[in-house]
């Protein structure tokens, strides 16, 4: 769609999301938490080892609080196909992704995930949605977490019929504010090598965008090698964070705040440099090839643990 004719963004607010479902097992767990890092420095990590085996079964595996960015996947995928919205799925990026934490999560679970349009802006030339999906266990009816996506459709703004460019969202702003990365010395530096075929074992989880796999497509969409997934390096992120901070205690994390703003390229080096401010953790990602960012936001925390 060229410049967003055709675009009616009030029958776009008006469209009402179906439920979907997520069903997910130890194993895809497990298998999320070696996408993003998991005992790649050491295999006998406690602090990780527990993501991946469990003496007593695998039922009894832990999940990483990041894993909850998986069950709006489909819910995404069906959520972009809006009545009007036309685009190119080649010029879309993720812009951010925002999570709330409600509960551990359980080593195995069926989800019913209820899906709403939580914003939608015209840029010009781009156009930007928030997808929310709350994600309930089927079993007993609660709510297990919260997700917010954002992403810019480059190519299908410009739908405004006003001189001011058209903005809607549901929800306060403040929660996905742009953070100010402190100047002071970090509280905690945390080195991390991502693999060759990183990409390809997160694509395992169900993110299958042959942007992160295919040669050509990266090549056409101006990359000249597949990149890794956004979601891929917050898992990183976040793995730091429960490792430095929270001392390999993911059930402190409530909330988890990551802006995207540069690709990765697996076999790249990231480097996350953390600040404690209270109970926020503030974080930025870089990339130690290139020495750029490409992913900051925080982390905020139920509670500290006693070691801090």
């Amino acid at each position: 769609m060229a410049n967003g004719k055709g675009f009616d963004s009030n029958l776009v607010l008006a469209h009402k999301f179906p439920e979907t479902t997520y069903s997910y097992t130890e194993r895809d767990a497990a298998i999320y938490a070696l996408g993003v890092g998991a005992c790649g420095h050491d295999a006998l990590d406690s602090d990780e080892l527990k993501y991946v085996y469990h003496e007593d079964g695998q039922e009894f595996v832990k999940v990483l609080p990041t894993f909850a960015a998986l069950f709006s996947l489909g819910s995404l995928t069906r959520g972009l196909n809006l009545p009007g919205l036309d685009y190119d799925p080649r010029l879309l990026l993720h812009g951010q992704q925002y999570i709330e934490i409600y509960k551990p999560f359980p080593s195995s679970a069926s989800l019913l995930n209820k899906v709403s349009l939580a914003g939608l802006h015209d840029k010009g030339k781009a156009a930007i949605l928030e997808i929310e999906t709350k994600s309930y266990l089927k079993d007993s009816g609660e709510l297990l977490c919260m997700n917010r996506s954002t992403v810019y459709l480059r190519g299908a703004g410009g739908f405004s019929n006003s001189s001011l460019p058209f903005s809607y969202s549901n929800y306060p702003t403040d929660q996905v504010a742009v953070v100010k990365i402190p100047r002071s010395q970090p509280f905690a530096v945390y080195e991390d090598c991502t693999q060759p075929p990183q990409a390809l074992l997160y694509r395992l989880s169900g993110d299958y965008n042959p942007l992160h796999s295919d040669p050509l497509i990266a090549k056409v969409a101006g990359f000249p090698r597949p990149i890794l997934h956004g979601l891929c390096t917050l898992g990183f992120a976040i793995r730091a964070i429960i490792k430095c901070v929270c001392k390999g205690n993911a059930n402190v994390i409530k909330i988890v705040s990551g802006r995207f703003l540069l690709h990765v390229y697996p076999a790249e080096t990231l480097i996350t440099e953390m600040w404690l401010e209270g109970l926020r953790v503030i974080y930025q990602v870089k990339v130690k090839e290139r020495n750029r960012a490409v992913l900051s936001g925080y982390v905020d925390l139920n509670r500290l643990t006693s070691s801090l």
